[in-house]
């Protein structure tokens, strides 16, 4: 499992800091993503090697980079990926790799030309409708057009806004619990 933060660009081109929020963000995502395995979930924390998302490098590039270093330390296990605004886009747009079965895009930035075939995995998208940074509608839409050929639900959160901070405990509960059910089973509850 990779949990992957969001953040924009910053001028001057800023690397990615441990301590900026979009990063700390998604540490308690992460504890209860690990809870919910009970021991039987690796659970890795990527920190991006830029900010934001350009032509030259996104976050695409870390998370493929992340999954082929896991490929390697521990062989052919199911993958899963949870990621928030960009970093839901990215889980989104690698979620088509080998080995991946389970995706969470927590309030994802998507741009309309996002594209991927996810055939064979499970999605879960998340999205607060006060979110005022990344579209809710964007989502609805990435979720009509996968719903021929992929296993994807959206759950709306009332309420919900970007940063996840209100209704944070419902955002990494649903992250948790499907991704525990999906690489692990529910009977592991």
């Amino acid at each position: 499992m990779v949990v992957l933060h969001g953040g924009g660009s910053r001028p001057g081109g800023p690397r990615v800091s441990p301590t900026q929020l979009s990063v700390l963000r998604m540490r308690p995502v992460a504890a209860e993503i690990a809870r919910a395995g009970k021991g039987k979930l690796a659970v890795f924390r990527l920190l991006n090697s830029h900010r934001g998302w350009d032509a030259r490098r996104t976050p695409v590039d870390d998370a493929h980079w992340a999954l082929g270093r896991i490929r390697d330390q521990l062989g052919d296990v199911p993958l899963g990926l949870v990621g928030h605004s960009l970093g839901g886009r990215a889980a989104l747009l690698t979620g088509a790799s080998p080995g991946v079965r389970s995706i969470v895009a927590l309030n994802p930035w998507l741009s309309s030309e996002d594209t991927v075939d996810l055939t064979g995995r499970q999605v879960l998208v998340v999205h607060g409708d006060g979110d005022r940074v990344a579209s809710p509608a964007r989502s609805r839409s990435f979720v009509a057009a996968q719903r021929a050929h992929t296993d994807v639900e959206l759950v709306t959160i009332e309420g919900g806004k970007h940063a996840m901070l209100r209704h944070g405990r419902r955002y990494q509960r649903l992250a948790a619990d499907f991704t525990r059910d999906t690489l692990l089973g529910p009977e592991i509850r």
